[in-house]
């Protein structure tokens, strides 16, 4: 009898461990951008559907949480307002279906995007394309003008 209740508490002690083990699994932060609800998410910074893909940028933050924006600018701004403790930025490219992460990224001209700022997310090292310092420059100096502000 004993040596059943000794197999029991193993098998529960086991079951318990990789209970733990889910949580533990579950609570880290996910690698790479997350699914996107487009038509449906709203941007965290100005509350604008996302609904071009393509325009699309993540902030994950040190503490787990993932940020969604309709425009490159919207990120962008969004740090330089609120400073959030950065783990991760992700931009869509724009002429591709693929992500970017912040440290392989640069911007170049793409004319009208969903908020204006203007910005399209291009592999770095792009030919005539910014870097992200470059456009995080340009988002603050807009921000600046008087007749930008929202």
């Amino acid at each position: 009898m004993s040596s059943r209740r000794g197999v029991v508490a193993g098998a529960r002690r086991l079951a318990h461990a990789a209970a733990v083990a889910l949580v533990v699994i579950a609570c880290q932060p996910a690698e790479g951008p997350q699914p996107i609800a487009y038509d449906r998410q709203s941007c965290a910074h100005c509350r604008m559907l996302i609904s071009e893909p393509r325009f699309a940028a993540q902030l994950h933050t040190e503490d787990g949480a993932v940020e969604s924006f309709d425009d490159p600018g919207c990120l962008l701004e969004a740090i330089d307002v609120g400073s959030p403790a950065v783990r991760a930025l992700w931009f869509h490219h724009v002429r591709e279906d693929r992500w970017l992460d912040g440290a392989h990224v640069a911007f170049e001209d793409a004319g009208q995007t969903p908020m204006g700022y203007g910005l399209g997310a291009v592999d770095a090292g792009t030919a005539g394309a910014v870097s992200l310092d470059e456009a995080r420059a340009r988002v603050t100096a807009r921000r600046a003008q008087p007749e930008s502000r929202r």
